[in-house]
């Protein structure tokens, strides 16, 4: 029996993927399998020696440790691209926002109530005051190309806007998907110089907190629009607020709210809406319990943010079993592994090794069944962090 924990609520249409009969999936568990999370902030939390993987619904993992899970060999999930439509959408609305004073016309209309016959003449008189420019032929600069950035700048061009983008870490993958009409930016400062409008689509890391600075905003063009629909901290809110006064951001839409933003008439905020929808949650949630469940009944690992991609479609041998390796990747330790299972006379029937920077993680398949000692002399291998079986 698996016990999986959930620090938010999840869509229901993931969680019956659980089989009752092999699951049990509570808000309060003392000694969780897995952990499934949405936005529930994991920093400064206890985990129980029994955990072994944390899966997060939805693609940002800054408010989940991943250092500290790293070194106890539990892996971490995202759901790349799950919600990447919800928040495609919402950044087309955002481009819309940022030109058309949709929201300042409607509260104007609103100090009308009371004039009666007369609204209809007085409406037409003062909406010159709410006139913006169109998004057609207009440059959009799109920093971040994975499943969100891809999606957003492939629909540009859609609106018939040039698109130039930046991403000196995409995948083979996002480049297929990519329209290929959208530019490809040597720099990031071709890029900020040349669009009309900014959009910021990449991960907060230590390395990217505060990426959109006084420094970045002073090579754009004067008049820029700004949106932010990835993580607030990639903005610099004091220094947004600088280049709004200056005249140099016409306006700045995020999804991410901050005192300093509200009633700012050149700022719309809103409260992290980008992946509100029924549809992106159940997606999100389908993909997390699909990746928990591969991982905890078969080993493999796909979509982890600290740990390589291992897949293998091997059945565990039958009367034999599985184990599941996390360690640091240095050299000759693999050769330790099968040393120990040598001297069990045990048969090793296949075996997968991957690495990711300093972390690694093997599928050793056997046939037969390990003792006590020889799992316990596995685990007590320097640089090992986990070592768990599974059972055919």
């Amino acid at each position: 029996m698996y016990k999986i924990q959930m620090l938010n609520k999840i869509a229901s249409t993931g969680l019956d993927l659980f089989p009752h009969d092999d699951y049990e999936i509570a808000s309060s568990l003392v000694s969780p399998d897995a952990i499934l999370v949405r936005s529930c902030d994991m920093h400064g939390m206890e985990f129980s020696s029994t955990l072994k993987a944390v899966a997060r619904a939805g693609a940002g993992v800054n408010n989940i440790p991943v250092p500290e899970l790293t070194e106890k060999g539990i892996v971490v999930f995202n759901t790349p691209g799950a919600n990447a439509n919800a928040v495609k959408e919402f950044v087309l609305l955002a481009l819309l926002l940022s030109n058309r004073q949709a929201f300042a016309a409607t509260e104007w209309l609103k100090t009308l109530a009371g004039k009666g016959d007369g609204i209809t003449e007085l409406a037409e008189k003062g909406k010159s005051q709410f006139a913006g420019p169109e998004l057609k032929g207009k440059t959009l600069g799109v920093i971040g190309l994975g499943a969100i950035g891809a999606m957003v700048a492939n629909a540009a061009i859609d609106l018939g806007m040039k698109v130039i983008g930046y991403d000196p870490f995409m995948s083979v993958s996002a480049a297929w998907h990519l329209n290929t009409h959208v530019a490809h930016a040597e720099t990031l400062d071709s890029l900020l110089a040349k669009s009309d409008y900014v959009t910021i689509h990449m991960p907060q890391t230590n390395e990217t907190k505060g990426f959109i600075n006084a420094d970045k905003l002073a090579e754009m063009k004067n008049g820029v629009r700004v949106i932010n629909f990835a993580r607030g901290g990639l903005v610099n809110n004091a220094d947004m607020i600088a280049a709004i006064e200056s005249g140099k951001v016409a306006m700045f839409v995020t999804d991410f709210a901050a005192e300093e933003f509200i009633n700012n008439p050149k700022i719309i905020c809103f409260p992290h809406l980008g992946a509100s929808t029924p549809e992106a949650e159940e997606n999100c949630a389908v993909m997390a319990v699909q990746q928990l469940r591969a991982f905890l009944e078969t080993g493999v690992i796909e979509n982890s943010v600290n740990f390589p991609r291992v897949v293998t479609d091997s059945p565990i041998p039958k009367n034999g079993m599985r184990l599941c390796i996390a360690n640091k990747n240095v050299p000759g330790i693999v050769s330790k592994f099968s040393t120990i299972l040598g001297e069990a006379k045990l048969n090793i029937a296949g075996m997968i090794n991957q690495n990711r920077g300093d972390v690694a993680y093997n599928i050793i398949d056997i046939d037969g069944l390990i003792a006590g000692d020889t799992l316990a002399k596995l685990i007590l291998i320097e640089n090992v962090a986990l070592v768990r079986p599974i059972f055919g």
